[in-house]
């Protein structure tokens, strides 16, 4: 029998969402802190050329991760509403099917990667001090991408079904692995971006396989022998269905921060390179809380959703936005009195901390604005609107992000301040088609309920 984890359609809201955030949170702020902590160490001991490496080879990777986690929505949305509509044979297929997917795509992205990434890094325009580095970083990551995408992909299945606390102690585990090897590789062994690399992929696959470990153990809905991964035709298709939009929008998202990299490797060189890099770490960590919070409402106001309470799921998001608003507030304030002491866990380099200076004032806008996009968007996930969410990230990026960064930081030569405009021009423009879908009033309607009824039983 399936274990449908922890019901999130019944009891204190408040507290439901608080007892689910907080370990997510801390889950993704532990994460984030261990990518951080390679910039940090690799930029005190490897130098720019080394930091600008792991952001350019960075950035790929994160491209790929993003596209799978997309996809993996999908499958979350639908694991949150079958578990509110207590459907236990469909929450099986889905699970096994996922699971099947993201192998075949793992194994698949990584022989393709390993083909074209001298191309893919020269098509970007990486500085030629940085691409040994840049390259070391990306073949170690891509061939253990497997790992990358199996932890974010159970952690998923998990938080699907209410379970947020684990995955924090199988993430917190790893960033602590990660760490010591950093400098074990990175500091005694001066590996640089190689070592960065092979200290993230390690500690994913342990993380991978405390999940695996734990998943067996409490009859979770996959055994991982060989003769459970399969592929449900019907799940497949809703997992597409629903998580394909999430999936481009990742996909276009994070290309758009690529191109932007890109335009500052032409315009800035190795210093803001280096200086994009570090701020996108830190950047990462930042808006953690109103990722998870977006999150922790999505999955949230899944169940809630899938089990007919849509006043309980739009009062977990307003509750979640308050909360958002809060923390994202104290970090604008913080980045706005601190910037240098900031830039400087990082590394000493002048010219780094100063173009991250310049970067960080405009970019840092964005901090005011990212917990009402994120949060209202999360009540929409929750309710299988993911077309909307790729459309209004779509027009966002193509027609902000990207265009904003280039006029200002190119064409009318405000350099690299010009480049940090984009963010909260992306946002911006991301807020106001939320708005106008919220007062439209068609986010009501339960989008996987309403086209898929024969299976959701």
């Amino acid at each position: 029998m399936a274990n449908f984890g922890n019901n999130l359609t019944e009891g204190s809201v408040l507290k439901k969402l608080i007892a689910f955030s907080i370990p997510f949170l801390i889950s993704n702020i532990v994460q984030s802190f261990y990518n951080v902590a390679d910039m940090i160490i690799v930029g005190n001991y490897s130098g720019a050329e080394s930091m600008s490496g792991v952001n350019i080879g960075g950035q790929v990777t994160f491209i790929l991760t993003n596209i799978v986690i997309g996809l993996c929505s999908g499958a979350t949305v639908l694991i949150g509403q079958y578990i509110g509509a207590k459907n236990n044979k469909a929450l099986n297929k889905v699970t096994a099917t996922v699971l099947t997917m993201l192998v075949v795509s793992a194994v698949f992205i990584t022989v393709v990667m390993l083909i074209f990434k001298n191309k893919v890094l020269e098509l970007i325009q990486t500085p030629p001090e940085a691409f040994a580095e840049a390259d070391a970083y990306l073949t170690v990551t891509v061939t253990g991408i497997i790992f990358v995408f199996g932890y974010n992909a159970l952690s998923a299945i998990m938080r699907g079904m209410g379970d947020s606390k684990n995955p924090l102690i199988f993430v917190t585990i790893a960033c602590i692995v990660n760490v010591v090897l950093d400098l074990i590789l990175v500091a005694g062994f001066n590996m640089g971006a190689f070592g960065a690399a092979l200290a993230t992929v390690v500690s994913q696959a342990i993380s991978m396989i405390l999940c695996i470990l734990y998943m067996i153990k409490h009859n979770f809905q996959f055994d991982f022998k060989m003769s459970s991964f399969r592929i449900d035709k019907e799940q497949l298709g809703l997992i597409f269905k629903i998580g394909l939009p999430t999936c481009i929008q990742n996909g276009i998202v994070s290309i758009s921060f690529l191109f932007i990299t890109m335009i500052v490797n032409v315009i800035g060189g190795v210093s803001a390179s280096a200086a994009v890099g570090a701020i996108s770490k830190f950047n990462s960590f930042a808006i953690m809380p109103a990722i998870a919070m977006s999150a922790s409402i999505s999955t949230i106001a899944a169940q809630n959703f899938g089990a007919n309470k849509l006043d309980r799921a739009v009062k977990t998001c307003k509750i979640g936005l308050v909360i958002s608003i809060c923390i994202s507030f104290f970090v604008f304030a913080l980045v706005q009195i601190f910037p240098t002491q900031i830039l400087s866990l990082f590394g000493n380099d002048s010219g780094m901390i100063s173009e991250g200076l310049l970067y960080m004032k405009y970019f840092s806008i964005d901090y005011l604005i990212v917990p009402f996009v994120f949060c209202i968007n999360g009540l929409f996930i929750g309710g299988g609107h993911t077309v909307f969410s790729l459309i209004n990230s779509m027009l966002s990026s193509i027609l902000l992000r990207v265009p904003v960064s280039y006029l200002f930081g190119s064409v009318l030569g405000w350099g690299i301040s010009g480049v940090g405009l984009g963010a909260p021009a992306a946002s911006a423009g991301s807020l106001i088609l939320i708005v106008i879908f919220l007062i439209s009033g068609k986010w009501k309607v339960n989008a996987v309920k309403s086209s898929y009824a024969p299976i959701i039983e």
